[in-house]
């Protein structure tokens, strides 16, 4: 595939591109920062005429694209004024969803986030583990405009039939060099804002490429996490440490991920094959 990847210099969008090239595909980095060439094109995503172009042709950078990656954004809560998190993270995803369209691009993948189930869980799940089956409960700014952003696909979809949108709420993204850090034993309290969770960028990159090959037409939403949790200590005693009274919607293993992959094995094939126990 022929694909524009916004935010290509991030944390996660720098292991896609990687991981996407070296898969075989044609990738163009579409950022504020990154170096000037053939697979990079420096871009204000909050500036609609500018993603248009970007996504039109820059020069002989580009001959148009086939699909849309879209994860630059402001990534997290607190690192900018609320406001500020607000208006460049929709402005730009409605500018790069709106101009795909527009240009007849059909098939968008983009990053939505953990975040919506309840992040950081002050108020408890409604069960273990969360997956998508309930409504989204943003609890910061950052999150909300993570749900406007599904809300906007959803009815994008419903104009345009032959669309294909893809949310994946993505995990605490982590490289290898971060595991220096694992696991989380101590207090419970520590990652119970995520259900210590965590996602690798490589398995984050595996569930990109499996949404552009597989996903059909029509908006989805699928959470991505790695399939364990970050400690040692077995879930039934991190929950009994942190959310005694929280109902369990089915059995899960010692260490399987609370933050429900099934839907994205069943329906993507996702697959994660990272975890931070192998670098120890």
């Amino acid at each position: 595939m022929r694909i524009a990847l916004t935010g290509s210099s991030g944390k996660l969008g720098s292991v896609v591109a990687r991981e996407l090239r070296a898969a075989g595909h044609r990738v163009v980095g579409i950022d504020q920062v990154g170096e000037r060439g053939r697979d990079f094109v420096r871009v204000d995503l909050t500036d609609y005429g500018q993603v248009v172009d970007a996504l039109t042709a820059v020069g002989d950078t580009h001959d148009g694209f086939d699909a849309v990656v879209h994860l630059a954004a402001i990534p997290a809560p607190g690192l900018a004024p609320d406001v500020t998190t607000f208006h460049n993270n929709i402005s730009a995803t409605f500018n790069v969803f709106w101009a795909a369209t527009r240009i007849g691009i059909d098939r968008i993948v983009y990053a939505s986030s953990e975040t919506v189930l309840g992040l950081p869980f002050d108020v408890p799940p409604p069960y273990v583990p969360v997956d998508e089956d309930y409504p989204a409960r943003p609890e910061s700014t950052y999150s909300l405009v993570k749900h406007l952003e599904e809300q906007l696909a959803i009815e994008l979809v419903r104009w345009n039939p032959t669309l294909s949108i893809t949310a994946l709420r993505f995990s605490n993204v982590m490289w290898p060099e971060d595991y220096d850090a694992f696991p989380y034993d101590g207090d419970a309290r520590e990652r119970k804002w995520n259900l210590w969770g965590y996602i690798d960028a490589r398995d984050g990159s595996h569930a990109i490429e499996r949404a552009l090959e597989v996903a059909p037409a029509g908006f989805d939403r699928f959470i991505i996490a790695a399939a364990d949790t970050v400690s040692t200590r077995p879930n039934a005693e991190l929950l009994a440490e942190v959310f005694p009274d929280v109902p369990v919607k089915r059995e899960y293993d010692e260490h399987e991920t609370l933050l429900s992959i099934d839907k994205a094995r069943r329906l993507l094939g996702y697959d994660p094959q990272h975890s931070w126990r192998d670098h120890k």
